[in-house]
């Protein structure tokens, strides 16, 4: 029997390149998108087994309507892949309060509404897979991206602690973890207010960019098709050759400075 997958932002990005994967592999898929009508060819493609949703993540009430309506028309929700968010870029003092709120509205509590919407669907099978579309930026850091950084370690402390709240409900759940990628999200958010003080670190990560270091969004395909296939997925997936190094560096800095500080840290006790 196939499974059916709901996948947020599908109109392009990851969501485009997945959906269709699975489209091609027999899946129902629902894929949700502000703009529905970019997914016009692939209902003319798939018919049935796509259903296109109308979808702000940021809308509560709206998330969970689309997961009833899931469940009314394919009875069942097996995958629910969280992929709907954008990169805030600008340096911390930069960004005003309206855009900092919005990128947490849509990248943590757009994952959280979604999140809690299906939770009592597969608690009821006793069964499914919540897969959290995360970054490498969600354990280690870039300069003037600092408020998708901490949006992305807020969805890894949740998912964390979500996923060893429902295993006893054979529910699994798995952070995606992307290095770069070519996709447009790195487009999408430019804090309106710059201030000066901050151009020199700008002009130095551009002109520091080295394109190998991002990913083709293609090459995604296999990995993700595995994941959802596996009998035993694991609660970290990293996408990208530069993930993995990028964090065993970040960890490594992290525990020198907390060994050398051990004996404060021990005394502080009490």
């Amino acid at each position: 029997m196939s499974k059916t997958i709901l996948i947020s932002g599908a109109s392009k990005g990851f969501g485009r390149a997945w959906t269709e994967a699975f489209l091609a592999k027999g899946y129902k898929v629902v894929a949700t998108a502000r703009n529905i009508d970019t997914l016009a060819d692939l209902k003319a493609q798939y018919g049935e087994a796509i259903l296109p949703l109308k979808l702000d993540v940021n809308n509560r009430s709206e998330s969970f309507a689309v997961v009833e309506k899931v469940q009314q028309h394919f009875g069942t929700i097996d995958i629910l892949i969280n992929n709907a968010g954008y990169a805030l870029n600008g340096a911390v003092e930069e960004a005003t309060e309206q855009e900092a709120r919005a990128q947490f509205e849509t990248n943590f509590f757009g994952t959280l509404w979604l999140t809690q919407a299906v939770l009592p669907i597969m608690r009821k099978q006793q069964s499914g897979h919540i897969i959290q579309v995360s970054s490498i930026l969600g354990i280690a850091t870039l300069p003037i991206i600092g408020l998708y950084n901490a949006s992305k370690f807020a969805v890894e402390g949740l998912t964390e602690t979500l996923a060893s709240e429902v295993k006893q409900f054979g529910i699994n759940v798995t952070l995606v973890e992307p290095n770069g990628y070519v996709t447009d999200i790195w487009g999408n958010g430019i804090i309106s207010e710059s201030i000066p003080a901050y151009d020199g670190i700008k002009k130095a990560i551009a002109d520091g960019h080295d394109p190998d270091t991002f990913g083709k969004t293609s090459a995604t395909v296999p990995a993700i098709i595995k994941l959802v296939e596996a009998e035993n997925p694991p609660l970290r997936l990293f996408l990208g050759k530069v993930a993995l190094p990028f964090a065993k560096q970040t960890y490594e800095q992290k525990l020198k400075t907390w060994e050398e500080w051990a004996d404060v840290s021990v005394a502080a006790h009490g």
